[in-house]
């Protein structure tokens, strides 16, 4: 396993940085509550709500960070990345405001809205299946020279995915816990750094789907666990099989737990969110809450924070104009 000496660059205090250089590009946004979700689950809850950030995701913090650091070179020749979805959207998007040329490889079951906004957002779509993401990215990498923007396992990703955290410190003070939805790992080691650094005395939380518990085996273990294909999950967002060294280095550090969510669970947390609190979210967002709103996890009358990852679905209905 990689220590997390072994990335300097990855401090708590380096989320200031990154803070710096996004703010005035990124959106500040919302936090919400509900009376109702906290008579629930005994608690007082803060929803995070980056569907409300530049393509709907907080994808774009880590992208718009990672873009805006490279060299003359490396901007000239283009970037690459490999995703579901949001990370997609978020490097195209970026990539479009400095004028950078963007390749994302997608897997052909991506939510079509995703992929439609990324092409939309002037990026170059190469579809793939799921397992074969990474390997076609590296190969059209080498081919070209492009830069590869790891949607995870990447510094400066990481560093821009800990600025919702930090907002959120920011705009209501300490937490008791907060709770991350967690796939390939960069929000998740983002949220630990920006935690480290403006709440120490906070617990953070990492959820997976039950069938894709990588990141928490791994955390548990010591080293990366690969799982053998891409977990089957509605949560599409965190279908990662591996997380990264860098992810690994700090969870081990700054995690204080990983839990997990039935895909029951997600859906309940997905219509609670919808029904109740009228805020459009996609499923991976849900996961977050997952635990806390089924009991599994007791967050004992504490502060706790959540962060809503994204919002971009499918609207209901919306082929009857095709």
């Amino acid at each position: 396993m990689k220590t997390l000496e072994q990335f300097p660059e990855l401090s708590p205090a380096s989320i200031a940085d990154a803070m710096d250089r996004i703010k005035s590009v990124v959106n500040q946004t919302p936090v919400m509550t509900s009376s109702t979700l906290n008579e629930l689950v005994g608690g007082e809850i803060f929803l995070k709500c980056e569907n409300f950030q530049k393509i709907g995701a907080f994808k774009f913090r880590g992208a718009y960070h990672a873009l805006s650091k490279l060299d003359a070179d490396q901007a000239a020749k283009g970037v690459i990345a490999h995703s579901s979805g949001n990370h997609a959207q978020g490097v195209a998007l970026a990539a479009k405001m400095l004028g950078i040329k963007a390749t994302i490889v997608m897997p052909e079951d991506s939510t079509p809205v995703k992929m439609e906004a990324t092409a939309g957002y002037g990026a170059t779509v190469v579809k793939s299946t799921a397992d074969a993401r990474e390997r076609v990215s590296a190969e059209l990498a080498e081919k070209h020279e492009y830069t590869l923007i790891h949607p995870y396992d990447n510094s400066d990703i990481i560093l821009g995915q800990g600025t919702a955290a930090w907002e959120l410190f920011e705009e209501v003070g300490e937490l008791d816990y907060l709770f991350a939805p967690t796939g390939g790992g960069g929000l998740l080691s983002g949220t630990a750094l920006a935690t480290a650094a403006k709440c120490p005395s906070c617990k953070v939380v990492g959820v997976e789907p039950v069938s894709g518990d990588d990141a928490g085996r791994s955390w548990r273990s010591g080293s990366v666990v690969e799982l053998e294909k891409s977990p089957k999950t509605i949560a599409d967002g965190v279908r990662t099989r591996f997380i990264g060294d860098r992810n690994l280095a700090v969870m081990s550090r700054y995690v204080s737990d990983m839990t997990t969510a039935t895909e029951r669970q997600i859906l309940e947390a997905l219509q609670f969110v919808w029904a109740r609190m009228k805020i459009v979210v996609e499923p991976s967002s849900a996961l977050a809450l997952a635990p806390i709103l089924s009991g599994d996890y007791q967050i004992n009358g504490g502060r706790v924070g959540i962060i809503i990852s994204g919002g971009n679905v499918n609207v209901p209905g919306c082929g009857f104009f095709h």
